[in-house]
């Protein structure tokens, strides 16, 4: 106790030092000031002001589901019992928070309705200040790691509860960690969206409904028989279940608690579900069929499906993996059945915030809704939201199901009537479909133009890749040699030595770049060792090598991310998908995407780029416009006239060396200031071995033989002899060939559209790109009209003509038919007009006899 007491009283001594000269991070988070520093970087300079941690506070854990109730820690930062701890998000929402045992203090998140990072204050005074500044990451529902939520035990029967032959016990499980309490509470929450979609009034609303059970022991497991819902509840039919303490009373907002996923509330709905669920959804699915009638068509605007899975899975800028339909995680497609992989739009539509989804089956094809139920289908609402979020129907999850998720449910799942979905659902196909253009740097660094000119720029320091003045897009990168490695980790030591001495740095590694060249292993050759990139208003997005580990490092503003709780992020203009320590995926507004991917301790980064930017790129990537004649450009507009001169390329990538004003990158070490912050920009000291040298004595001559074989050995071979590494030598050729691979995925294909089968009659093939063909055919009872083969052809266009099926016709009995029924005529015409005569033949001789009988 009363170590922790002195610990107290030195931490308010230093606060009130602090403050007497001026020199305080209170209010001043993320600035520099004259004597210290309150920016993330100072850590690692060592220039805090001394109260830095007490108010640019770091929380852990730092992510939590946007349902709200995760508990956090506040780091580092000094409280009392006696503190009354309120902890507001997004400048607008205050929870409770708490001091715990060992006086460190706790905030609780709350329910928001948007994703990504939001700032938090705290307050020790109970909400009177707000002296204490960081940021919570609120995380979409869906991608949430599985052990910090509830899961639904087989939930196929809690999605078709209460339809034929679905019922029984429901049960659900949780980590009893997330809850601090003996009791729980399980309580029922539903969610709705009020007001005219698309106006000022459309509103998204959570409401606490009613408990399942009270007090029930917090064992991490229950188990419930669903009863349908009473007072009008089973009008909410989609909503989540929320685990929290027994202490709380019944719908307390923005306590500690763990929740379910939302899903549809089939186990809660109304009687007359139970009774004929079939049509209880049907009359859903009309009624919903109506209201889409009346609301604008968002379909226009949305982004085209890529045609195949190679596309959709290359195209890393514009589409990402759909988390309910993985190939990498056992192809689960619960909506899609027959599919095997789907990727979303990673961006919402301009205007409606609408999504794009596109699922492949196992040939690599795309599957249409108008072959299959599993086919790809658009969203009238981004399942990921969209900023600025809060309101439908760019809430985070929860639109996407009132619209697109629910009515699946009444049309597809809980009745058989499919096709009024898919008519206001139906697949786009990928004719208005382009693919990006690829650039990449690799090795030691060699460089792969958006139009496929190879080059090689061995200089150090940093420099623009590729810039936009119209897209507003700039990515740089940074070189470093290839023994700068050995420097860095000696930075920290020079540091320590050299405070008082500006110049000693850079005489110590003057001295060890004297004794690796006396020992003959100098190494005139460097790789990338960051790329720094932003778009118009975006945060700056820096990926950098961490020195002395095979791992990369993000920075957002200077700050590190970590990736340790979620491997996605939303961030302020850029979302950053980081799955691994080696794999680092940026993506942009534009559709522009780039990916850093780190192996052996060599970065290749790659950048895709739609065509919206083809004429408007210049920097080491080249001009993207189909031409390499024009792609290798100086700074100043001069053209590169040849390109096979390794010293004129020099000259031209030196000319894109960037200066401190426009620099992205972030300085946080004595190493980083002195090698680039406070020295040129491109080392003009630096020369590099321009060409391979070509020795039989060189030991590693065989190796390079080996290894180095086909298209782009010449940068293989660069790499060891030069850069003296057979392992960056593999490296390069695998980072050569996964590129050729990527330029390959993304070839532009032709795609002829769908093709219907002719009424009366069917077709097989479902594959409508160039070469494929579809076989048509009638039912029993009608003729074939038009072609039975159809190939799609290099125009666009199905070979042959329009298909139909008809009744057949029998002309010759039909003719045949006709005569005889006109001979049969005749003769019954002559037969009557011939016994007609007879007739009168008769009565004339009769009347004749009677006369000469008379006379």
């Amino acid at each position: 106790m009363m170590v922790r007491f002195t610990s107290l009283v030195l931490v308010l001594l230093a606060l009130c030092i602090c403050r007497t000269f001026g020199q305080t991070c209170e209010g001043n988070c993320g600035n520099k000031l004259n004597s210290c520093s309150c920016q993330p970087t100072c850590t690692s300079l060592k220039n805090c002001c001394t109260d830095y941690k007490e108010y640019c506070v770091e929380i852990l854990p730092y992510s939590g589901s946007c349902f709200g109730g995760t508990d956090f820690i506040v780091l580092d930062a000094s409280f009392s019992n006696s503190s009354q701890i309120v902890c507001r998000f997004n400048n607008n929402v205050s929870t409770a928070g708490y001091v715990d045992d060992n006086t460190r203090g706790h905030c609780i998140s709350p329910l928001l309705y948007q994703t990504g990072w939001v700032p938090l204050h705290i307050s020790s005074d109970n909400g009177i200040t707000f002296s204490r500044v960081g940021t919570w990451l609120s995380v979409h529902a869906g991608k949430l790691d599985s052990r910090l939520k509830a899961m639904m035990v087989n939930s196929t029967q809690w999605q078709y509860y209460g339809t034929p032959n679905v019922g029984g016990t429901l049960e659900m499980t949780w980590n009893i960690s997330l809850v601090r309490a003996k009791s729980v509470n399980i309580e029922l929450w539903g969610y709705r969206e009020t007001g005219e979609p698309y106006s000022d009034y459309w509103q998204g609303e959570w409401k606490y409904l009613y408990s399942l059970a009270k007090n029930q022991p917090n064992n991490g497991s229950f188990r419930f028989l669903p009863e349908p819902a009473e007072n009008s509840f089973s009008n909410w039919e989609l909503g989540s279940l929320r685990i929290s303490s027994s202490d709380n009373p019944d719908g307390t907002w923005n306590v500690q608690a763990v929740w379910t996923e939302d899903h549809a509330l089939a186990w809660h709905l109304e009687k007359k579900f139970r009774q004929n669920s079939e049509a209880w959804a049907l009359e859903k699915c009309l009624a919903w069929d109506q209201l889409e009638k009346k609301l604008p068509n968002f379909l226009t605007e949305i982004i085209d499906c890529p045609c195949t899975l190679a596309q959709a899975r290359a195209d890393t800028g514009r589409f990402h993996t759909d988390y309910g339909c993985d190939i990498e995680k056992g192809s689960v497609c619960t909506y899609h059945p027959g599919s095997v992989h789907c990727v979303r739009a990673i961006q919402a539509s301009p205007k409606y915030a609408a999504g794009q989804q596109c699922c492949y089956d196992s040939t690599g094809a795309q599957v249409l809704t108008a072959d299959s139920i599993g086919g790809s289908t658009p969203d009238r609402a981004h399942d990921w939201g969209s900023p600025p979020y809060k309101r439908p129907p760019r809430i985070p999850g929860q639109s996407h199901w009132v619209y697109d998720v629910l009515s699946f449910y009444y049309c597809c799942l809980w009745s058989d009537n499919c096709h009024y979905y898919f008519k206001h659902r139906p697949s786009s196909d990928c004719r208005r479909y382009k693919s990006p253009s690829s650039a990449v740097v690799f090795g030691d660094p060699h460089f792969i133009t958006f139009d496929g000119v190879n080059y090689s720029f061995n200089g150090k320091g940093e420099y623009t890749l590729v810039t936009s003045a119209e897209k507003k897009l700039t990515i740089q990168g940074r070189t470093e040699a290839l023994n700068g490695e050995l420097l860095k980790e000696l930075s920290c030591f020079l540091h320590i030595k050299c405070t008082l001495h500006h110049n000693c740095y850079n005489f110590f590694s003057h001295a060890i770049n004297l004794i690796l060249s006396l020992l003959g292993n100098t190494i005139n050759a460097t790789k990338l060792s960051a790329v720094a990139m932003y778009e118009a208003f975006s945060d700056v997005i820096e990926v950098r090598l961490v020195s002395g580990q095979n791992s990369l490092e993000v920075l957002q503003n200077q700050k590190t991310l970590s990736f340790t709780e979620q491997s996605w992020m939303d961030l302020h203009g850029v979302f950053v998908f980081s799955p691994t320590s080696t794999n680092v995926t940026v993506m942009f507004p534009t559709g522009a995407g780039v990916e850093v991917r780190l192996r052996e301790g060599i970065m290749t980064t790659t950048v895709l780029l739609p065509e919206e930017f083809k004429d408007f790129t210049i920097g080491l990537l080249g001009k993207m416009n189909g031409d390499a004649r024009d792609d290798l450009v100086l700074s100043n507009g001069e053209l590169v006239q040849n390109t096979s001169d390794p010293e004129e390329l020099f000259k031209f990538g030196a000319s894109w060396a960037v200066s401190n004003n426009s620099s992205l990158f972030t300085y946080d070490s004595e190493y980083l200031l002195d090698t680039y912050y406070n020295a040129s920009k491109h080392d003009p000291s630096f020369i590099p071995v321009f060409s391979i040298p070509d020795s039989p004595d060189d030991p590693l001559a065989s190796q390079a033989s080996k290894i180095c074989f086909g298209e782009g050995s010449e940068f293989c071979r660069y790499d060891i002899l030069v850069g003296r590494s057979p392992t960056m030598g593999n490296v390069t050729r695998a980072s050569f060939q996964n590129h050729i691979s990527l330029v390959h995925d993304l070839q532009p294909v032709i795609s002829c559209g769908w093709l219907s089968p002719p009424s009366n009659g069917k077709k097989e093939g479902t594959t409508y790109l160039q070469g494929a063909s579809v076989q048509l055919s009638c039912n029993n009872g009608y003729d074939l009209k038009g072609s039975a083969v159809r190939v799609c052809q290099e125009n666009g266009q199905w070979s042959g003509e329009e298909t139909s099926c008809v009744v057949p016709s029998n002309i010759a009995g039909i003719v045949a038919g006709s005569v005889i029924g006109a001979l049969a005529l005749i003769v019954i015409f002559t037969s009557i007009v011939l016994h007609s005569r007879k007739q009168k033949r008769k009565a004339k001789g009769s009347e004749e006899a009677i006369a000469n009988e008379a006379f």
